[in-house]
């Protein structure tokens, strides 16, 4: 090798190193989705996730190694089941959060406490919040993440891939007109559903329906009353379990007073995968191609249903 091109070799060997120590001498900085700045001195190599989105999202972004404990209700995928599992919302144990030696703990504002991030932080954790209530927020939390893990090429492709699949949906679905009814908690616990401003109202538009209960905000309280005044075309139950040795779907149709709504009359009651339509993550995606797929098949047994 002449001397000229052991120069050109060294210098960069040299620059490649310089560039590597720049990279580990960078913090990362963030904003979490409560508006807080986040710096980390390093990618975070040791994480808890106490929602099960959340945790979806780091596995979905390649990072299920660096999870250390998992709230009590994360799940997916099957894989985290050997991840310790720690207690969440009311009955976090921030000792028992701590014993994992954690330098992040995501989590969200609707089931924690300012007192366990001030407790959390005062120890040394970085408290990371995450608030998806819509796709855009889903989005916004996976690039937050990725952000935190230096997976922003992963993040963008996960988003990218979802993006996809709502837009064939979207693409397939023709706008009937027709309204649905999330039932998010079923009768027997008193009824929820979701209104504007959520995932579930976007998968409706998606799959060109009309949510029953658009004109309220969020997740919301109904009664009886309002769900057979509005007659919906579809009843979609996120219900796992039935009630009397019921399945979810048979105890809607069984419900007294109910027997003349559209969706009970032509059996159009859809009990979705109550985890993938509920958890503002990567398995929406799923949700929404599922609820299309439904929507096809109540269309094409209604077409094919003899005339009365």
């Amino acid at each position: 090798m002449s001397k000229k091109s052991m120069t050109l070799l060294l210098a960069l060997l040299l620059l490649m190193c310089m560039s590597a120590v720049l990279a580990e001498d960078t913090p990362i900085t963030l904003t979490d989705m409560y508006g807080r700045e986040i710096t980390l001195s390093e990618p975070a190599t040791r994480i808890v996730a106490l929602t099960p989105a959340d945790c979806e999202i780091l596995c979905a972004l390649g990072c299920e190694e660096m999870l250390v404990g998992r709230g009590e209700y994360c799940d997916y995928p099957a894989s985290i089941q050997e991840i310790p599992v720690v207690q969440s919302g009311s009955d976090t144990n921030i000792e028992e959060i701590l014993a994992l030696y954690p330098q992040i703990v995501i989590m969200n504002d609707m089931a924690q406490t300012e007192d366990q991030v001030r407790m959390l932080e005062g120890n040394g954790v970085q408290v990371v919040i995450s608030d998806a209530n819509d796709i855009e927020g889903v989005y916004t939390a996976i690039r937050m993440m990725g952000r935190l893990m230096a997976r922003e090429e992963e993040a963008e492709a996960l988003i990218a891939e979802m993006q996809a699949a709502f837009d064939s949906v979207a693409a397939e679905s023709e706008n009937t007109g027709k309204t649905v009814y999330f039932e998010v908690s079923p009768l027997q616990y008193g009824l929820w559903t979701a209104g504007s401003n959520t995932f579930m109202d976007e998968l409706a538009a998606l799959c060109g329906l009309t949510n029953a209960f658009a004109d309220v905000e969020g997740w919301a309280a109904v009664s009886e009353e309002q769900v057979i005044a509005r007659d919906p075309d579809y009843i979609v139950t996120i219900t796992m379990y039935g009630d009397g040795g019921m399945t979810p779907v048979e105890e809607i149709l069984s419900r007294a007073g109910w027997e003349s709504m559209k969706a009970v009359v032509s059996g159009a009651v859809f009990n979705a995968d109550s985890n993938a339509i509920s958890r503002p993550g990567p398995r929406l995606k799923d949700a929404a191609m599922e609820l299309s797929a439904f929507l096809r098949n109540a269309e094409s047994e209604t077409e094919e249903a003899p005339a009365a």
